[in-house]
């Protein structure tokens, strides 16, 4: 049997990850990847598939400067992020915390940057193996790390192929359909509470939809600089369109939504971007259209004027793919198994994005796997990126029942609290700005409390061993 010190299910962000500070830290590191076809990749990798920008401040989260990546990663640098509502609007231009980077932020390829991971994890060591498929994992947890007199291996990784992989320990990092590790935790969990059930993607996930478009140069000019979100115009907790320039007048519109929507528990004459005749939940590309020709047809001819660049994205110029909406999980360490990235439910329960903290999970996974000793991730992987977590599940929870007239009624306390104190973040002086301001500083702070103490949706006294 094969033997590695740390084997590493998914070649995402946080696997690649995760097997870089591995093999940096001198361990055996091998990634197993599923692999997906895509049509802006020339080899098989991972699903790659995300609105993929990032925040100034989420760079240190990250820990990697985008002067490291190689040319084509980094599409747009961006020094604003627009939010519309139905009829209110408002811009921030700084997150108000402290960053290393110093603009507001960037849109990247999610492609190459994956790619790019990955072979900075193969230059350190690390093995990359795309194509393989992991059947499940089994796992002796009384067998120390590294014991030289144990009959077999601490974990033994079956494939499809048919073939075995023994390994000390096992990051779990396979996304957020958790293909593998709702199985592996099954096994640690109680079988009233399965993580099967806990996680399973049609609850614990949201669908996302984007197409990579070429939009017209004065459209172009708008929105190079800025990402842009539109909230109350569809219906659905956090479910929202966006635009994300990239480069060469590309832009991906796109949006996310909960899976299984009943269009009945809505008021379609509320939404902008559903019609009082529609049966059901319009599709990813319907409502992609309806947002093109309400922002822009008045102007230009949609189909003619903002064509689908076909040899983008996944395929034909489009994607779809799942995002975790859930909280993050704590890992079974005992059994010498981390779980990082979307697997583990560190995707923004707000504005769901991960890659930043995909990253940084990954990463710490991988360093104390290298040392010998899982013991601590749980505490390291709060201490890194908890602030984070808490503060989209905060906001998450407040918008949670919010219909388009509460989003028109925050959306423009934010602006007038932005108008109060231009340029030092969305909750920085409210009470210059009126009383929906103050109410909603006092909300957040008060949610904000309530969640730090119960932001984790699988404690690590929940396993059993």
């Amino acid at each position: 049997m094969e033997r590695v010190d740390v084997a590493i299910v998914g070649g995402g962000p946080a696997g690649s990850a995760a097997a870089h500070a591995a093999a940096t830290g001198d361990a055996g590191a091998l990634v197993l990847e599923k692999g997906v076809p895509r049509d802006d990749r020339d080899r098989l990798g991972p699903d790659s598939t995300d609105a993929a920008g990032i925040l100034d401040y989420w760079v240190d989260i990250m820990g990697i400067h985008p002067d490291e990546f190689d040319d084509g990663v980094l599409q747009r640098e961006l020094n604003r992020a627009e939010f519309r509502g139905p009829d209110e609007a408002a811009t921030l231009t700084s997150t108000g915390i402290d960053s290393s980077y110093d603009e507001f932020g960037y849109t990247f390829h999610r492609a190459r940057f994956d790619d790019w991971l990955r072979d900075r994890a193969e230059d350190a060591g690390a093995e990359y193996r795309a194509g393989v498929s992991v059947r499940g994992i089994d796992t002796d947890p009384s067998i120390e790390p590294g014991a030289a007199d144990a009959d077999r291996p601490r974990h033994v990784v079956e494939l499809a192929s048919g073939e075995s992989i023994g390994a000390d320990f096992v990051v779990l990092a396979d996304g957020p359909q958790r293909t593998v590790t709702n199985r592996v935790l099954d096994e640690y969990l109680p079988a009233d509470a399965p993580a099967s059930e806990r996680l399973a993607s049609r609850t614990a996930n949201h669908i996302a939809y984007q197409e990579y478009r070429r939009v017209p140069e004065a459209v172009y000019e708008e929105v190079k600089d800025a990402i842009v979100f539109w909230w109350g115009v569809m219906p659905g907790e956090t479910a929202y369109p966006w635009i994300f320039p990239n480069a060469d007048r590309v832009c991906r519109v796109g949006l996310t939504m909960p899976i299984g929507l009943d269009i009945d528990e809505f008021d379609r004459d509320a939404y902008a971007l559903l019609d009082s005749d529609d049966d059901s939940i319009p599709q990813g590309g319907e409502y992609i259209r309806r947002l093109l020709e309400w922002q822009y047809g008045d102007e230009y001819d949609i189909e003619e004027d903002f064509p689908i660049v076909e040899d983008a994205g996944k395929r034909d110029g489009t994607e779809t793919y799942p995002i975790s909406s859930t909280r993050p999980i704590d890992s079974p360490t005992d059994a010498g198994i981390a779980v990082a990235g979307g697997a583990m439910g560190t995707t923004s329960a707000f504005h769901e994005g991960g890659d930043h903290v995909a990253v940084r999970t990954g990463a710490i996974a991988g360093e104390l796997a290298a040392e010998g000793d899982l013991g601590s991730y749980n505490r390291r992987w709060k201490e890194a990126i908890g602030d984070e977590v808490v503060r989209n599940v905060t906001m998450a929870d407040m918008v949670a029942e919010y219909d388009p007239d509460d989003w028109n009624r925050i959306i423009g306390a934010a602006d007038a609290m932005l108008a109060a104190e231009a340029g030092d973040g969305l909750l920085a002086q409210p009470y210059r700005s009126g009383w929906e301001s103050v109410k909603l500083l006092l909300a957040y702070k008060w949610n904000k409390r309530r969640v730090k103490k119960s932001y984790v949706g699988i404690d690590e006294s929940e396993y059993v061993y």
